[in-house]
């Protein structure tokens, strides 16, 4: 049985984790590692530590689908608002721009639910209602590319092992031994695999000691080096219940502050005020304070957010808990050029790169290079 390891448990690595146990024509051992704490990566949730059904996003707020996108990633939202992972967003958001056709949702059970969702899906064999008839990349970065083949539920699964799932291992290095990959960990021995997914930020692989670093050639480095992304901070507030933040609005973007950009009432955004649990508050910076403060300690960052909240909310209550987020790679800003969705690094045995730094930064990014390291894949599993 072929081992493989999908590094990184953000939306891309979850659905690849999902999408292989449905495609494998063979049975798989499937393994996600993950450095953080929990799945969702830059789409995390946080949860008070008094009450942990009073949550915050950290990372994205809502989801925004396209009409383009609303066509050819179809089923994925169509089985995501099925499923009650997503629902629409009803609650006004102060300064959003909406554009024609455009659909935003939220997730009720917190944005990491999404990756939740297919992480769950990859430890349990799903219904097959036909064969994947293959994915072609080109044309579905141009938007060209049939519905009907993007059926999350039309693959073919006969990969029957649950998937292991590990939060807190985090890969130093990659070296090729006896035609299989052995993967090292800071905390824990090393594993060997037949095929690895690396899902993780560009710079994160460049950071990779052992053979892979000379396994990259010189094009493929300069494609990895050429992907930036912004910078910044979310802080998570959590109340006690019954607090009040008596405000017109469930988020609103910040023009005219140099820390923060935008502020959500998280429960009221989904949708889920109640009685038993208190309010939760999320603040995201702007990114030119996120860069000037990239190396200053969480708790100097804090202070510094909580004197310009009190500029543009004043008088709220003190918190019961708080969650700071240091997001050094948070929206790609320019994605890696031609590499259709996922960056092959070895044949034999495969590794390949994967994530919205090969398309753009956002859900329907992720899906799409999802889709693309699936097709590359195709001849191995």
């Amino acid at each position: 049985m072929a081992r493989v390891l999908i590094v990184g448990a953000g939306l891309t690595g979850s659905l690849c984790a999902a999408l292989l146990r449905r495609e494998a024509s063979s049975p798989l051992r499937l393994t996600v590692w993950d450095k953080a704490e929990d799945s969702g990566g830059r789409m995390t949730t946080a949860s008070s530590p008094h009450n942990p059904q009073s949550t915050v996003d950290l990372g994205a707020q809502y989801i925004t689908c396209t009409p383009h996108y609303a066509k050819i990633h179809q089923s994925f939202y169509d089985e995501l608002l099925a499923g009650g992972i997503l629902k629409p967003l009803t609650s006004p958001i102060d300064g959003m721009v909406i554009k024609e056709g455009d659909c935003n949702f939220v997730a009720p059970h917190g944005v990491s639910s999404v990756s939740k969702h297919y992480l769950n899906q990859s430890a349990h064999q799903v219904p097959v209602h036909g064969k994947n008839t293959g994915v072609d990349c080109h044309a579905l970065l141009q938007g060209i590319f049939p519905t009907q083949v993007l059926n999350p539920v039309s693959f073919t699964s006969l990969a029957l092992a649950g998937a292991d799932i590990c939060f807190r291992q985090c890969v130093t290095q990659i070296n090729l031994r006896n035609n299989k990959w052995e993967v090292s960990r800071e905390t824990s021995s090393s594993e060997q695999f037949d095929i690895v997914v690396l899902t993780m930020p560009a710079p994160q692989i460049l950071q990779l000691q052992g053979d892979i670093a000379n396994l990259i050639s010189e094009c493929q480095r300069q494609q990895l080096e050429s992907v930036s992304y912004s910078s910044r901070y979310a802080l998570g507030l959590f109340y006690e219940a019954g607090t009040k933040i008596d405000v017109p609005w469930a988020g609103r973007y910040i023009t005219s502050n140099p820390c923060i950009r935008f502020i959500s009432i998280d429960n009221k955004k989904r949708n889920i005020e109640s009685s038993e649990i208190g309010p939760s508050l999320v603040i995201h910076t702007t990114v030119p304070f996120g860069v000037t403060y990239l190396e200053h300690s969480i708790e100097d960052v804090q202070e510094l957010i909580f004197q310009q909240l009190e500029n543009i909310l004043p008088g709220l209550p003190q918190p019961v808990a708080t969650k700071c987020q240091k997001w050094r790679h948070s929206q790609v800003t320019n994605a890696a050029a031609n590499c259709l969705g996922q960056m092959t690094l070895h044949l034999q045995p495969f590794l390949v790169c994967g994530g919205d730094g090969f398309t753009q930064s956002n859900f329907d990014g992720c899906i799409t290079s999802a889709l693309c390291v699936l097709e590359a894949l195709k001849n191995h599993i």
